[in-house]
């Protein structure tokens, strides 16, 4: 580095980048992943849930896929949340991007309510291939279950799956940095979403844990400053 510059000259930050650039000492910024395709031929849906406020659980379920990173590659984490206690109904971590993870994660999401619960729910996911194929789809329309996706290209049209992704980037991946494998991403994600139902109060539900919530009913008080 010291060849690099005139002795007693300090340069400054624009002109630091300009010598690292010319001596090839920058790294290439990594190709975004991207866990959405919309660019498919499935029916899209209209979006169902603007200005709608759940009273109590499984009025409306929020979906969404993420990635986790390994130390060799990355796998996929498909949740379903419920947007009125902001529990983790359902979940599926996967090494592809295929909807039969995502209908995983739905099924699990399904068995944790009852035949009268399920009818007239609102499912609201974005507009990817996933949640608008026919095999997805057809499993919602079989409990009565309404769809809804996102019709603009903004986290704020699906913030509740979003805010869930943030927390658990947050607190367990980013920490991590790179999970080891496959195995140690799922063992670790399995532990966290059992501390995230059952023990991490969360202020947008009046700093109540998720399982505590989910068994209320009426408005949640919003305790954010």
């Amino acid at each position: 580095m010291k060849r690099m510059f005139i002795e007693d000259w300090v340069p400054g930050r624009d002109a630091f980048l300009k010598i690292m650039h010319e001596h090839g000492l920058v790294l290439k910024r990594p190709k975004p992943r991207h866990t959405t395709n919309s660019n498919h031929r499935y029916h899209k849906y209209k979006n169902l849930v603007k200005g709608f406020v759940p009273t109590k659980a499984n009025q409306l379920w929020v979906s969404d896929i993420t990635y986790i990173d390994l130390v060799d590659g990355c796998c996929y984490l498909h949740l379903v949340t419920d947007a009125y206690s902001h529990k983790i109904i359902g979940w599926c971590l996967s090494e592809t991007l295929e909807a039969i993870h995502t209908l995983e994660a739905l099924r699990m999401a399904i068995g944790s309510a009852s035949a009268d619960e399920l009818a007239g729910i609102i499912h609201h996911s974005d507009r990817g291939i996933q949640y608008c194929c026919n095999a997805y789809t057809e499993e919602l329309a079989k409990y009565k279950i309404k769809i809804s996706m996102t019709e603009d290209y903004k986290p704020t049209d699906n913030a509740i799956a979003e805010r869930v992704n943030g927390i658990l980037k947050t607190e367990v991946v980013y920490r991590e940095q790179r999970f080891k494998d496959y195995d140690d991403a799922r063992r670790r994600i399995s532990e966290f979403v059992q501390f995230y139902n059952e023990s991490r109060p969360h202020s947008s539900i009046g700093y109540k844990v998720p399982s505590q919530a989910h068994h209320e009913t009426g408005i949640q008080c919003c305790m954010w400053r």
